[in-house]
């Protein structure tokens, strides 16, 4: 199945995305959201679609994220080898874990605002993962992957001068409004047959500047989510963005940044397309 929502910002409602076209499930479900997640919301869905058709959700109607405002949204630095390289880190022993403010969630069309005065915005396309169930001191990485209801595409949005050198919080440059567009859809895992097998490219204003491969992690999914649930738990549909390959503008010679008018498009196999155009705040 693939998970989408529509309609106006912070009023959004739940669907699927069936042949092409979104099909309206506000009859029957609220949101794609923490209760929809942790009370088998998912396999209900799935006996809803046996039994009929749902819907058609006009063409215009906006696309929103696919899952409702998570309870948290957990980053992972530097989980390729070419990026870590590329801005001059070591490679991790263990993941590297921060936080992006939920409120950074936005819809994959929407407009990525750039913070006041900032220079140093940058792109970042991962791979989102979003938590179906509790998941509190996992046993191993292969239980991990019965904690996951799907993938999607995350743009990890950063502002590089917040995140650097205002005091080594890197919270602090990832979390600004429009921060996390996610999106258009959320592949549900049985629509994923390998998540550690994902083509990743990401374009600004036409020009590629990432291309890599999911295979390149230096923690895969599974590890991951067995990782931070020894943390904190993960919660129905909090998400996992799982890092970015080589491009970054921050790790070119010279650096090269996101301006007013710029336009990111990134697409993962298999999970669509994003298209956002920056503005100012």
């Amino acid at each position: 199945m693939k998970l989408v929502r529509f309609g106006p910002a912070g009023r959004e409602s739940p669907g699927v995305l069936v042949g092409g076209a979104r099909r309206d499930a506000s009859g029957a479900f609220r949101d794609w959201d923490r209760e929809f997640f942790e009370t088998d919301g998912l396999e209900r869905l799935a006996e809803l679609l046996r039994l009929g058709e749902l819907p058609l959700v006009p063409e215009q109607e906006r696309w929103g994220a696919p899952v409702a405002r998570p309870g948290k949204v957990v980053g992972v630095g530097l989980n390729y080898v070419d990026h870590a390289k590329e801005t001059g880190a070591d490679i991790p022993a263990e993941p590297v874990l921060f936080l992006k403010a939920p409120n950074a969630v936005v819809g994959p069309y929407d407009p990525v605002r750039l913070p006041r005065g900032s220079t140093k915005t940058d792109y970042e396309i991962e791979l989102g993962v979003v938590i179906a169930r509790p998941a509190r001191y996992l046993e191993s990485p292969a239980v991990a992957r019965e904690s996951i209801a799907g993938y999607c595409i995350s743009h990890d949005v950063s502002e590089r001068a917040l995140q650097f050198e205002r005091g080594g919080q890197w919270t602090k440059g990832k979390s600004s409004d429009t921060f996390n567009p996610l999106g258009p859809f959320l592949a549900t895992s049985d629509e994923v047959p390998d998540p550690q097998a994902l083509g990743l490219v990401l374009a600004v204003n036409g020009e590629r500047r990432q291309a890599g491969s999911t295979r390149d992690m230096i923690f895969g999914v599974e590890r991951l989510v067995w990782y931070i649930s020894q943390f904190m738990a993960l919660e129905g549909g909090d998400v996992v963005t799982t890092g970015t390959p080589a491009g970054v503008g921050f790790g070119l010679k010279p650096p090269r940044f996101l301006g007013p008018g710029d336009v990111c498009d990134l697409e993962i196999q298999g999970l669509g397309r994003q298209r956002q155009l920056l503005e100012r705040a």
